[in-house]
């Protein structure tokens, strides 16, 4: 691949987003639109224009990682992170180098994208790639991960993203004066302040992991004593979904962890926030719902439970789709179907102490399994087990992707 067509590219790219942005009338500072998202959209319509010109070169990807010391949680999220497509491909152009506003040196994301450039070169020389170099420079950037223990992948994969999407931030750092003030009985649409807040997300956080990963949680509180309603809004890169208890130890379904999530919550006084409008904590019930929702959602089977004297795990099998799975009932309710398509698990073999990460990751000729160095064909029916951990979907279709 040429280091000049990245370039070429990445040029006409910005020459459009500038183009669309002044003939809508938006400006830069106050659009109600990722800047990021135009980007992504056009870069890959860019890329699909000019298939037959400067079209992309990659390998099979079919290529292991080598485990370099308990380092298997690494390598099942990196092969997952890898077959996210639109960020494969931001990593192999490069494209940080052009969009980020800080000064520093991307260490962690050059580091990363060498690691993905081994896996998918399209001479495919090594079958086995180090990933020696990135882990040392994640491990200084996270200290907490240094040594050679065996770590939570989920946990990796989140210290991940949010570094990588620090490195190469499109906003400028600023500093918190203190805390905002808050509104008080002013009333809104919900999707009005929902996007006011993301607004005020995108001011200082604005990245191709905000694009891909982050979607917008809704907290509704209803207050018992003076029926208030009110909203919290965060934003969120993973789902953590509690998986419900049999008896029988039987299989559940992922639609089942999603109504347990969503499930209304009643709060004692004690233990409930202060209600806006009685001024004082009082009984209510919670409700979680999904207010914006991601390209790619990753849905954690929090599989793990920590008691105070230890740490267990479920083994309960959780039967999930490959394709199609709806998660408009989990949003507002006039979003209809919000669907996506499985690409990527992660499962966690073993027990708590004794335990093994692998992937099996979607590419253009099928399902692969990973296991450290090797890789393997494998077929759907060989998908669904108890072991899968963390899940990644892709949108597959568009209607109501970002509530405006």
């Amino acid at each position: 691949m040429p280091g000049s067509s990245g370039v070429n590219v990445e040029g006409s790219c910005g020459a459009l987003c500038r183009t669309l942005v002044s003939q809508n009338g938006l400006q830069r500072e106050t659009a109600d639109i990722s800047q990021s998202v135009l980007y992504t959209s056009l870069m890959g319509l860019l890329l699909v224009a000019d298939n037959e010109k400067e079209a992309l070169a990659v390998g099979s990807g079919r290529v292991g990682l080598r485990n370099i010391g308990n380092t298997c949680f690494l390598n099942a999220v990196v092969q997952c992170l890898s077959h996210t497509r639109v960020l494969r491909n931001y990593c192999l152009l490069k494209s940080y180098k052009h969009e980020k506003f800080s000064k520093e040196e991307a260490k962690l994301m050059d580091s990363f994208s060498q690691v993905l450039s081994g896996l998918w070169d399209v001479r495919e020389g090594d079958t086995v790639v180090n990933p020696r170099q990135f882990y040392s420079v994640f491990k200084a950037a996270v200290p907490y991960f240094s040594g050679y223990s065996q770590q939570d992948a989920q946990e990796f994969l989140r210290f991940l993203l949010d570094k990588l999407h620090t490195e190469i931030n499109r906003r400028p750092y600023v500093k918190r004066t203190g805390k905002e003030p808050e509104q008080k009985y002013v009333r809104f649409r919900i999707s009005e302040e929902a996007n006011a807040m993301w607004k005020k997300h995108l001011e200082r956080d604005d990245s191709i992991i905000v694009d891909l990963f982050s979607g917008q949680l809704r907290s509704s509180l209803h207050c018992s004593v003076c029926s208030h309603y009110s909203n919290t809004f965060d934003v969120f890169c993973d789902l953590s979904l509690p998986i419900p208890k049999r008896s029988s130890g039987g299989e559940v379904t992922l639609q089942e962890c999603l109504d347990l999530f969503s499930q209304e919550e009643k709060l004692d006084k004690e233990n409930s926030p202060m209600c806006e409008r009685c001024n004082r904590r009082t009984e209510c019930t919670k409700r979680l719902s999904i207010q914006r929702f991601p390209q790619v959602i990753v849905i954690h089977l929090n599989r793990f439970t920590t008691s105070r004297w230890s740490i267990s795990k479920s083994t309960v099998y959780v039967s999930f789709p490959l394709k199609n799975l709806d998660l408009g009932p989990y949003g507002p309710v006039d979003c209809g179907s919000v669907l996506y398509d499985l690409y990527a698990i992660c499962n966690h073999a073993g027990t708590v102490n004794m335990g093994h990460y692998t992937a099996c990751c979607l590419d253009e000729s099928g399902w692969c399994f990973y296991n450290d160095s090797s890789a393997t064909p494998l077929t759907e029916n060989q998908l669904q087990t108890n072991q899968a951990y963390v899940l990644f979907y892709q949108r597959s279709n568009n209607t109501a992707t970002v509530r405006k």
